[in-house]
């Protein structure tokens, strides 16, 4: 039942990211057509870093596909990694422009290129408007695939950059003071950093075969040990598989009177309840003595 869940949030999450792509390249079309009859270098550049958007949501739509294949051949687990790399390589897209963002708005506060204030406010209004719909409709994925967050992410930072052009639009065409189209870049990079952070952090950790966050491996143990059969447990592994999906392995050794099946199912219950996994492995055995002291260990 719970995997049945995923997969339907995957396909759901599938067209919310096939519609966020096309609002995306309809606004890149747009800047494009628009660069070109303004003779706009600005329009251009930017439209080539909403090319870096259009394939970070395509990576991600690519992702949550090969995600949904079922698991066969040496993929015990299926694909559902692939959704990890795709947030990962948002992560770093995120980073490598954000630096770029950074270095062009440092050589622009030394000597800030003559901006056309009209048309970066026209221009970004419009991109406030599409990003706004696009973040709209990544909002209602998946709240805990790290795929669509990372598709979020990359479409919210995106919002926040038109809106920051549209302000330093309206300032330049206020004061005439060309240096706010920079800062409102460093601002924008700075959330791209955090965000992209934020990505590389939870990617790494899943990798890395981390125990999921919210769940503490030691309170895990311990609530295996209180059950009256459970003499003795060993080699605890928690992990997470891909977003949503944490897992468990242990060895539970029980009193040599103890029914281990009946035990076996109790405390899969007591896992699914308490600490919400539902990929649970137990390999329970009987040991020799009762009065053999608990041990609680993890590898």
């Amino acid at each position: 039942m719970h995997a049945h869940g995923h997969d339907h949030s995957r396909v759901h999450d599938r067209r919310l990211l096939r519609i966020a792509l096309v609002l995306i390249l309809a606004l890149m079309a747009g800047e494009i057509v628009a660069g070109l009859l303004a003779g706009s270098l600005a329009l251009l550049a930017d439209a080539g870093h909403m090319l870096t958007d259009a394939a970070a949501l395509g990576g991600a739509l690519v992702a949550a596909r090969l995600a949904t294949r079922p698991a066969r051949g040496p993929w015990t687990f299926g694909l559902g990694r692939a959704e990890i790399l795709a947030a990962q390589a948002n992560g770093l897209t995120l980073l490598l422009v954000g630096i770029w963002i950074v270095y062009g708005a440092a050589w622009r506060l030394a000597d800030p290129p003559n901006v056309r204030g009209g048309v970066v406010l026209t221009v970004a209004l419009v991109g406030v408007a599409v990003n706004l719909v696009a973040t709209g409709v990544l909002a209602r994925g998946d709240r805990e695939s790290l795929n669509m967050r990372g598709a979020f992410l990359h479409v919210a930072t995106d919002l926040a950059a038109f809106a920051g052009t549209a302000v330093a639009g309206a300032l330049i065409l206020a004061t005439g003071w060309d240096r706010f189209d920079a800062i409102a870049g460093l601002l924008v990079a700075a959330l791209m950093f955090r965000s992209s952070w934020s990505l590389l952090r939870d990617s790494g950790r899943i990798f890395l075969e981390a125990s999921p966050a919210g769940i503490d491996p030691a309170a895990v143990a311990r609530a295996i040990a209180d059950d009256g059969d459970v003499v003795g447990v060993h080699d605890l592994h928690v992990w997470t598989v891909t977003s949503g999906f944490p897992a468990l392995a242990a060895h539970v050794l029980v009193s040599p009177d103890a029914d281990c099946h009946s035990a076996r199912r109790r405390l899969q219950h007591l896992l699914e309840e308490r600490f919400r996994l539902h990929h649970v492995t137990l390999q329970v055995d009987h040991v020799a003595r009762r009065e053999q002291p608990v041990e609680l260990h993890r590898g």
